[in-house]
């Protein structure tokens, strides 16, 4: 695979005469550069008038690789043969060098331009292009390759300051201006050209050339070129083979995307995604752009009303900035009915919403940069999960917040700087360890989680944003203007015939598993558990009926008929000879639900081994200390006309180890802020949230 580097427009505040002498300062040798050994002139020509002028020279850089491979390899230094043509007349100076050492296993391109400022004529700038494609080296391609790379980058930026150093050292000994160039009168003698040293045909400007031209493919456009102080202004800090990729992948959208090309911001958020790797950030950002496009993303600030119950109830809001000067987000979730929500103006609508902030807060941050003279290029977010509880685990709410983590992972890379949480409850980490899987690593990293409660201490919010700014729902000064959210009212949500036009009903059923439970037949569901702390979480809609809900753990496995592979084994599965209390226990106290309820529950299991979920008709006179049904019972059922109950549910277990490293987070960050941990260390199960809540 053939290697590319391309850099940005680098300026230097000289005229290009001055930093032509500079430059010629370098040769023969130059001890600023210690891989440059020396040069030696094999040619050189002149134009009639003088005002071109060609030097072709053989460089000797050192090899700075293993011993071992120089050794394989049978050289302590390779030659180049560079080829200068410098143009008084048109104030240039193009350079075009190619590797001689290996040249039928290795092919090494350079090309630089050094030119004159198209907008102030006393500065001059400074391009430079090269490629590596390696074919063949002793069974070391991929070794030579990242050496090679790595040499060469750090070798790049050295070459401005070794520049630098000799403008200053010319100004220094009173050299601080050269005339330009001017044409002088040629005698009808002198018409031909001046020979210095026997000059290679290929020297001969006017006629082909065998020396390796420009890469097309990379050079860059005539216009709208970046420079290197607009990028360490703007964009921050960029080694520079990020600069490299951020140049190819800006003019690649130049040649041939149709349509608005993206700002440099959002380039380079998707090379940061993808760690730099050029191919893949360039496919990220072609689906993104597609998005986009088809979702009339870049309308949505100006057309995006959100409705009533959203402005009400959904409670977060941008509030000052951190003290990185990043814009602040306040996310109020453990008050969120983020079901009632979904009820009121369905999962479309959440999702244009989350959109609108994350567009904001780009928008947002392009002020803070010229407010604050810096680049800022994402944001922080403040995650108050006071209130979190089980109503929050409802499956298509969780279902409706991976599809959103998923379009902004996608669609807005790196666009987070930070994300602070703050009083995370004991049910967190069976949220966390549902929706960590789906987010990137990157992102993950950025996520700081503070389980104590003296927030304004040190390790606290206090290292993160200013005492002003601190919300006063978190014992902050600054009066915070969030909305608080709370229940939405029914009254709000949307009518079941609006919830079938936007086909919400449709996909909420699908996530669930229908059951019929009849008067002594109840309705059981077997879950296997290879390891203790492990977590079963369960959600049920009660659509006709009352039932008790229970959770057992069995001794043995209940005898099971013929089943699909891959489906949970699910009917009347407690054998009528158990005895409670001998072969198998109850793990959750009976929970009585009414019809039209939602319930919401997870248990951190103790024992591996076989857990049954079990509803059962709810009677107010019968008693539910035992589960089996008596025989008058069985008959009831049997001469049934219909189901006494209906009910719609899913359970799902989590790993232990996912669980016990997100407990394991939360128990180490009482006193500071800290990472959340994707390790495992074992943790106390009973300190966690066991048990079922009803969200109506």
């Amino acid at each position: 695979m053939v290697q590319k580097y391309q850099s940005p427009v680098r300026v230097y505040k000289y005229p290009f005469e001055l930093v032509m002498a500079a430059y010629e300062k370098r040769f023969p040798t130059c001890p600023l550069i210690p891989v440059f050994l020396g040069s030696e002139i094999l040619g050189e020509w002149r134009s009639a008038d003088g005002a071109v002028h060609t030097v072709e020279r053989s460089c000797r850089l050192r090899v700075d690789a293993p011993r071992l491979l120089r050794k394989i390899a049978g050289v302590e230094h390779v030659v180049f043969v560079q080829r200068n043509v410098l143009n008084w007349r048109e104030r240039t100076l193009l350079i075009d060098a190619h590797n001689e050492t290996f040249a039928s296993r290795v092919t090494v391109k350079e090309n630089c331009r050094y030119t004159v400022h198209p907008e102030n004529e006393d500065w001059t700038c400074f391009e430079q292009s090269a490629s590596l494609d390696v074919r063949s080296f002793f069974g070391f391609e991929s070794t030579l390759e990242k050496i090679a790379m790595k040499q060469y980058t750090a070798n790049v930026k050295r070459g401005k300051e070794v520049i630098e150093h000799y403008l200053s050292e010319l100004i220094s000994q009173g050299t601080s201006h050269i005339p330009r160039w001017t044409p002088a009168p040629v005698r009808e003698e002198d018409a031909c050209s001046r020979v210095v040293h026997q000059c290679p045909s290929s020297m001969v400007t006017d006629g082909p050339s065998d020396a390796p031209g420009p890469d097309p493919e990379m050079a860059t456009a005539d216009g709208d070129k970046l420079d290197a102080d607009y990028i360490e202004r703007c964009l921050g800090h960029l080694t520079p083979m990020q600069e490299s990729c951020l140049v190819q992948l800006r003019h690649w959208l130049q040649e041939t995307h149709k349509g608005k090309i993206p700002k440099d911001e959002h380039i380079l958020r998707f090379l940061r995604a993808r760690d730099f790797h050029l191919d893949k950030a360039r496919d990220m950002l072609c689906q993104s752009l597609s998005w986009r496009k088809q979702h009339q993303v870049d309308l949505l600030l100006q057309t995006w009303q959100p409705p009533a119950p959203l402005q009400e109830f959904y409670a977060g809001g941008w509030h000052y900035q951190d003290i990185d000067g990043r814009p602040l987000y306040i996310l109020r979730l453990g008050q969120m009915d983020t079901k009632g929500l979904m009820k009121a103006v369905g999962e479309e609508a959440l999702l244009q919403h989350v959109l609108s902030v994350n567009e904001e807060g780009q928008k947002r941050c392009e002020g803070n940069t010229k407010e604050f003279g810096r680049p800022i290029s994402s944001w922080t977010c403040l995650l108050d999960l006071e209130g979190l509880n089980m109503r929050h685990l409802w499956r298509p709410g969780v279902k409706a917040l991976l599809r959103m983590i998923e379009v902004v992972e996608d669609n807005y890379p790196e666009t987070l700087g930070r994300l602070l949480i703050v009083r995370a409850p004991r049910v967190f980490p069976v949220l966390w360890t549902l929706v960590s899987p789906f987010i990137n690593e990157n992102t993950r990293r950025k996520f700081l989680i503070y389980s104590g409660s003296n927030y304004q201490g040190p390790g606290g919010l206090v290292d993160y944003l200013d005492k002003d700014v601190i919300p006063d729902f978190l014992g902050g000064e600054s009066v915070c203007n969030v909305p608080e959210g709370g229940l939405v009212p029914k009254s709000l949500y949307l009518t079941e015939e609006e919830q079938e036009q936007a086909d919400q009903l449709r996909q909420w059923s699908e996530t669930y598993h229908a059951a019929s439970v009849f008067r002594g037949t109840p309705h059981e569901v077997a879950m296997e558990i290879p390891e203790g702390e492990s977590v079963i979480t369960w959600d049920f809609d009660i659509l006709r009926g009352d039932v008790v809900f229970s959770l057992y753990h069995v001794k043995q496995a209940p005898k099971l008929g013929p089943q699909e592979p891959g489906v949970r084994a699910s009917g009347q599965l407690i054998d009528k000879s158990w005895v409670l209390g001998t072969d198998y226990s109850r793990v959750e106290a009976p929970l009585i639900c009414w019809e039209g309820q939602s319930v919401q529950g997870s248990h951190v299991t103790q024992w591996p081994g076989i857990y049954l979920l079990q509803w059962q008709i709810h009677s107010p006179a019968e008693s539910v200390a035992c589960s089996l049904p008596g025989v008058e019972d069985v008959l009831t059922a049997l001469h049934s006309p219909g189901p006494k109950c209906k009910l719609l549910y899913y359970c799902e277990v989590l790993a232990s180890e996912d669980f016990r490293g997100s407990m394991s987070s939360l128990e180490s960050c009482t006193s500071r802020f800290s990472q959340l941990s994707a390790t495992t260390s074992s943790s106390s199960s009973g300190q966690s949230h066991s048990g079922s809540v009803v969200s109506r």
